[in-house]
């Protein structure tokens, strides 16, 4: 069963490239005779022309955090592993590959600008002021989850921590040699994958590495764990500062690259494993009902849990934000855009796999997605001789490369959404400096024993999933008024999704009135993109030529 379902998604997402892709390359008028914002607006510190391949591994490596993973588990782990492959297959071709491509295009038509200025320029300037103060909040939230994740993964194995370190080291080195001394891209990736990849390997049997990273704290013990765990968030606090801010060749660009080939190992032995793996029987129902245990319905829940690996709007953040300013070509933009985006697809049907094989939690206990792929890419990686353990870690280091590259890219975001907002006149250090300022508050505030952002993550999905509808309402109505053509394949996602969170904004509301503060949130989310939305219907009615009203 695991064979047929990863080829018909590899046949599946094949088919809707070339075809489906052909269709927007045709609409949007790609032409690689324009210039691109990175070469007309090259600075050397975010606007940098970048080979196609090292812009998909940054663009991959960072729209796909812990989403493609965690949603299609957990959603699986709801109502079956059948609906969740079904909604990651047409949503990655049909809303996710749509949104991503639609809001790269648009970026680069517009300077290399965020979705907010695509909003000023067509829907108005009240609408970009609503638009980023919705994402910016937004990724207030994705820096401060990310962060915990990551500081907890690299506290909990020192393999990873290991490897992850030495990669951030490794970028900045990467960095120097290809854009100062000029070396090729192919040697210095033969010579920095093998160190990345091998570091694992070392890592995971090395006492030396598990003593040196913990730092000398005794991990036996609680009061260990969590002074290691305070250590990591201070690292990675440093870091995501100095990603933000330093030229995006030098660290941001680099690391994500070398991370995208552990992405890349993870999905080739995770290939193999749903081909090969006939011993590893299903154990998971196909399709366990229209509602789960706790009497929650598919619709709306499915379509908020799985973001990433079907549609996610933060990967609009991502392609308008670092990727647009980093693109060589116009023609790129399928590659990157739309192929990012069925790569994320065939991630989350992996990560589906791995529960399939797992099945539920025999003691009735809450499902752990990371424990769960980590161990699932494990047995997956054992039909290639790779030790169980390895392969576990390899699966965690892979899992952690997406949560730390979506980290340090959404830090950069919430930089330049923060500019943005104020028109470009707050430099980058203290545009930098207050988003993570906001993202440590939600991490270390404390109320009722609980840090706050654990009382709002459950927003998220909602908030993200806005996002996307917004996005696609942004081009949609460009494409109609500033490209003169049918706006429908935008404008059909954009209704399903709006509607879609708006409903479970609604019932997150309704479920959290004892949660004041993510009721509030929450509620304070769904009148922003509610005014967004009558802001972008009044600009679709406007008659081609009419002044913008807001």
């Amino acid at each position: 069963m695991l064979m047929t379902m990863f080829i018909v998604t590899v046949v599946f997402f094949l088919a809707a490239y070339v075809l489906y892709g052909r269709f927007q390359v045709k609409l949007y008028g790609l032409d690689d005779s324009r210039k691109t914002p990175a070469e007309v607006y090259f600075d050397g510190i975010d606007y940098v022309p970048t080979h196609p391949a090292v812009l998909l591994g940054h663009h991959f490596s960072s729209i796909a955090g812990a989403g493609p993973i965690v949603g299609p588990i957990t959603a699986a782990s709801m109502f079956g592993w059948l609906p969740a492959y079904l909604w990651c297959l047409i949503g990655s071709a049909f809303l996710g590959g749509v949104h991503d491509m639609g809001s790269l295009v648009a970026s680069i038509r517009h300077k290399g600008l965020s979705v907010g200025e695509v909003v000023e320029r067509w829907i108005g300037h009240r609408g970009k002021k609503l638009f980023l103060t919705f994402t910016w909040l937004a990724l207030i939230l994705v820096v401060a989850v990310f962060l915990e994740l990551a500081a907890g993964t690299f506290a909990k194995d020192p393999a990873v921590a290991f490897s992850g370190t030495l990669y951030m080291l490794l970028a900045i080195i990467f960095g120097v040699l290809i854009y100062r001394k000029g070396l090729s891209l192919l040697w210095c990736t033969l010579i920095m994958l093998p160190i990345v990849i091998g570091a694992v390997f070392y890592g995971s049997s090395s006492p030396w590495v598990a003593q040196l990273f913990s730092f000398g704290y005794d991990v036996a013990t609680k009061e260990g764990q969590a002074s290691l765990l305070d250590l990591w968030r201070i690292i990675l606090i440093a870091y995501i500062f100095l990603a933000s801010v330093l030229p995006v060749w030098l660290l941001l660009q680099p690391r994500d690259y070398l991370a995208s080939y552990l992405l890349y190992f993870s999905v080739l032995i995770g290939a193999v494993g749903m081909i090969f793996g006939k011993s590893f029987e299903p154990v998971l129902p196909a399709f366990m009902g229209f509602s789960n245990a706790k009497g929650e319905f598919i619709w709306p829940l499915l379509f908020v849990v799985i973001a990433c690996g079907a549609i996610s709007g933060f990967h609009a953040l991502v392609g308008s934000g670092t990727t647009a300013k980093q693109l060589k070509k116009e023609s790129d933009t399928l590659l990157i855009g739309y192929g990012g985006m069925l790569i994320e697809g065939v991630v989350a049907v992996i990560a589906l796999g791995t529960i399939i094989i797992a099945g539920l939690p025999a003691d009735g206990s809450a499902v752990n997605p990371m424990a769960i792929y980590g161990a699932g890419i494990g047995k997956f990686a054992s039909l290639l001789g790779i030790d169980l353990k390895v392969g576990a870690s390899l699966g965690l280091l892979a899992l952690n490369s997406f949560i730390l590259t979506s980290l340090d890219t959404a830090t950069r975001l919430a930089r330049y959404q923060f500019q943005e907002f104020f028109d470009m006149k707050v430099d980058r250090y203290t545009a930098t400096a207050v988003g993570v300022a906001a993202a440590l508050f939600l991490v270390f505030f404390r109320t009722g024993g609980k840090a706050a952002w654990t009382l709002i993550w459950p927003v998220f999905g909602a908030s993200n999933q806005l996002v996307a509808a917004l996005t696609l309402l942004a081009v949609g109505v460009w494409v109609k008024h500033g490209l003169g053509k049918s706006a429908t394949f935008l404008l059909a996602p954009m209704a399903f999704m709006f509607v879609t969170t708006v409903a479970a904004l609604v019932l997150l509301i309704k479920a959290n009135l004892g949660n004041p503060l993510l009721a509030g949130i929450s509620a304070v989310l769904l009148v922003l993109a509610v005014l967004l939305v009558k802001e972008g219907w009044v600009a679709l009615q406007r008659k081609t030529g009419e002044p913008l009203k807001g």
